[in-house]
């Protein structure tokens, strides 16, 4: 498990460095951003990499790999707007961000590792469309739960399903990886 460990930090290293240059050049305008629409985010670059994965092919120079990044940013983006509400303005600074970022990240660490110690690793032997698909799925089951005003009779909530996408994406960049 150290491995996955290492491999973890690894891709999340990667995500986190994007997501500093990117809050360097337009600063958290992602703030005025309803839960809805980090969602709608998500399954755009979900649903582009099952596009990718079926056709096989792109037209547009980013491929899975720069998708997978994206839905672990915007996975923290939208548990950081869950915790703090949306605001019209820029009303945090880049260090607060920062800080609020790792402290997510870590925390979807923390579940992935409890979890995997309890699956086995069993991601490891799962083919890569099925993150895809898994992904879209907790998409889904997001997008009915925020119809339902957060509301849930006996399901996790809006939260626990974005940690989910963001380790999927990351078992997703870690077999990009392993496979390169």
């Amino acid at each position: 498990m150290s491995k996955t460990s290492t491999q973890y930090d690894q891709a999340a290293a990667q995500c986190r460095d994007l997501f500093t240059k990117k809050l360097k050049d337009y600063g958290s305008s992602w703030r005025i951003m309803r839960s809805r629409s980090v969602t709608d985010q998500i399954f755009i670059k979900a649903n582009r990499i099952r596009s990718i994965e079926i056709k096989g092919v792109t037209k547009v120079d980013e491929g899975i790999r720069s998708e997978l990044i994206g839905i672990v940013n915007y996975g923290i983006i939208g548990l950081i707007q869950l915790e703090k509400g949306i605001s019209d303005e820029d009303d945090m600074t880049n260090d607060e961000v920062i800080a609020l970022y790792n402290s997510l990240l870590q925390q979807a660490k923390d579940l992935m590792m409890n979890k995997n110690h309890d699956y086995d690793e069993a991601w490891r032997s799962m083919r890569t469309e099925s993150y895809t698909d898994l992904i879209l799925m907790k998409i889904k089951r997001t997008k009915q739960i925020e119809d339902n005003q957060g509301v849930t009779l006996a399901s996790e909530g809006i939260d626990a399903n974005y940690f989910d996408m963001i380790n999927y994406a990351i078992f997703g960049l870690i077999k990009m990886e392993e496979n390169s």
